[in-house]
């Protein structure tokens, strides 16, 4: 049986993208991605989404007829003349690391969000891993938002410093890897770095540790969710942004922002993340079911649970 979808939307703000991988079980060209795809799908498993990015005209159609059979409004994605965005990358033989081969920004480098009115007033944003004046732009055209997470990424925190700082100082929640939260407040210990992130604005600091699981730090402590240990790895892009996607979506439907909230939506997040990097690209995260989203989720809840 499917649960109900949360009452509230949720804004997602991002890239659409090609991605061309080359992993260790082989090549593959033209894969849809994009840090909003990604979101999407995920989201769109416990709530209504807005989409808010730009293609270009050779971006399939049936893309985005799927996301709109999910629950997702696509009528905030712009399409262009010209070619969508495309990442290429190379992975290790055993994921854990990867060389970008080539980006080609196309439509996406003269992207600038336009939210539709209707979207003006979406409570839960999420804002992907974009140049952070555009992050800024969106922020400026929603009214009184009910929770605002962010990502960025290395290239944005030395390149953009002051404007990423604007953006620290108008979100509740930044998402981040270990490495960028590091190279972020100058810290090694993660400790120390989340500290000094949480000083800049945000009310919460999530890192994303990839196989090692993710950290949440608040005003209630320091909560580790781990990761699902796969049998089977096969493309870890993307697995990041499915992870917000969940988390995001989960806030939605359970309509809470406590600490209690924010836990078990990490454990969610980690659960459907974890489908995503079983298959290339977001093949497996498109036909999740919610049985078998909660037959791992309680498998993940067995790993660190202890009687008293």
């Amino acid at each position: 049986m499917t649960p109900p979808k949360a009452r509230h939307p949720i804004l997602i703000v991002g890239s659409m993208a090609f991605d061309d991988l080359e992993l260790p079980s082989g090549s593959n060209k033209n894969v849809v991605g994009g840090s909003a795809t990604y979101c999407a799908y995920a989201a769109a498993l416990f709530a209504p989404v807005r989409l808010v990015a730009v293609v270009g005209d050779d971006f399939p159609e049936a893309t985005l007829e799927d996301l709109a059979s999910r629950g997702a409004d696509t009528a905030g994605i712009e399409r262009v003349a010209g070619k969508t965005f495309r990442w290429a990358g190379r992975y290790s033989a055993n994921l854990a690391s990867r060389e970008t081969l080539d980006t080609q920004l196309n439509v996406f480098a003269d992207f600038r969000p336009k939210l539709p009115i209707a979207y003006r007033s979406t409570p839960f944003v999420l804002l992907g891993n974009i140049h952070p004046s555009l992050q800024l732009e969106v922020l400026d055209q929603i009214e009184n938002p009910r929770f605002v997470a962010a990502d960025t990424m290395n290239f944005w925190i030395e390149g953009e410093p002051k404007t990423l700082d604007d953006v620290l100082g108008r979100i509740d929640t930044l998402a981040i890897n270990d490495e960028e939260v590091r190279q972020l407040s100058g810290e090694h210990n993660i400790r120390k770095a989340a500290r000094d992130v949480l000083r800049r604005g945000p009310k919460r600091l999530i890192i994303k540790r990839g196989e090692y699981g993710a950290l949440l730090f608040d005003e209630h402590g320091a909560f580790f969710a781990p990761s699902f240990p796969l049998e089977t790895e096969v493309d870890p892009t993307g697995a990041g942004d499915t992870f917000a996607g969940a988390l995001l979506g989960f806030l939605a439907r359970d309509d809470s922002l406590d600490g209690s909230s924010l836990r078990r939506g990490l454990l969610m997040a980690a659960t459907v993340a974890s489908f995503c990097v079983e298959g290339v690209g977001t093949t497996e995260v498109a036909t999740l079911s919610h049985e078998r989203i909660a037959e791992r989720l309680e498998e993940l809840k067995r790993l660190v649970h202890v009687d008293a």
